[in-house]
């Protein structure tokens, strides 16, 4: 079978920087561009982020579109709380040795997909503006996109809010035009990602594998540092590989389909994913909403990619 081609879309961020990793060093992926978002950090940081991984791991011949700065209709919230100043504070790595590219990140897609002979997965694991900025750009490229599986929501309690998680709390509004798009979709939320706990055992796995395996466990140990201080987690999930391993191995994830809404009015619940797990509004499912990871085979695949590279 011929590997799937991929556009990942960015805001690194420790676990969206072990994402493009994965992606990078996975057989089953065809990864065509890199787009980045404004969200973990600012967005000339979030790009400078994405070129110093793909530099790092030499895949500079993969196109990066810088993206949205600020969200559609809402400043911009930052999680330097989480990934540092830098948005990826940790082991020291190189400056890029490549740059972004001249086109912004709604025509790096629309290129990609135009490009490719066969549909294209989007995998957003950050705010969902360059998506939702995308759709309206290009209505007539939608056909062309076989599916969406995307880092965001929860069925359950926030990690912003008591209601809302991160990426869809900055940008709700982007995400409900997702959301409503038609697209088929997989959210893998915080229900699952919070599966993907990276603790000292993990780790020392990813330690044991080389020289990638120390960065990406330098990574982590920040991670975790500061997911101990703010949540109390021993162990810092890996949000953004989920959605990566979500589309190598769509087995790895049990999900339910449901529909899913975004609450954009109420200060309240803003950003929430409203999802009908009961079925109890009668509106047709919109999502492949991720309900349960087997953790093992995960973190087995993740390593896997990981020793590739």
């Amino acid at each position: 079978m011929s590997p799937k081609p991929v556009i990942l879309d960015v805001d690194p961020g420790h676990d969206d920087a072990v994402a493009i990793m994965m992606a990078c060093g996975s057989p089953g992926l065809d990864l065509r561009a890199v787009t980045t978002v404004a969200g973990n950090a600012t967005l000339p940081k979030t790009t400078r982020n994405a070129l110093r991984i793909l530099s790092l791991i030499g895949h500079t011949d993969v196109p990066v579109g810088a993206g949205a700065p600020e969200p559609l209709e809402r400043p911009l919230r930052t999680a330097e709380d989480i990934h540092g100043e830098s948005g990826m504070d940790g082991p020291e790595i190189p400056e890029p040795t490549f740059e972004v590219n001249k086109l912004d990140a709604v025509e790096v897609m629309a290129d990609a997909i135009q490009e490719s002979s066969e549909p294209v997965t989007l995998i957003p694991v950050g705010p969902l503006t360059n998506i939702a900025t995308f759709l309206r750009k290009y209505p007539d490229l939608k056909g062309r996109i076989s599916r969406v599986s995307l880092m965001g929501g929860s069925m359950g309690l926030g990690n912003t809010t008591p209601a809302a998680e991160f990426n869809v709390y900055v940008d709700p509004e982007a995400a409900r035009e997702v959301f409503r798009s038609g697209l088929p979709i997989t959210m893998c939320g915080l229900d699952v990602t919070h599966q993907a706990g990276a603790g000292r055992t993990e780790r020392d796995r990813l330690r044991g594998i080389g020289e990638v395996g120390e960065v990406v466990a330098g990574f982590l140990d920040f991670f975790a540092g500061t997911y101990e201080r703010v949540f109390g987690f021993d162990a810092p999930p890996l949000h953004d590989p989920v959605a990566v391993a979500a589309v190598l191995e769509p087995g790895l994830l049990k999900t339910r389909r449901m529909n899913v809404e975004v609450e954009c009015e109420s200060d309240l619940t803003r950003g929430e994913t409203v999802c009908d797990f009961h079925g109890v509004t009668g509106r047709p499912p919109n999502a492949e909403v991720g309900v349960g990871l087997d953790r093992e085979a995960f973190f087995d695949l993740l390593l896997d990619s990981l020793k590739r590279l």
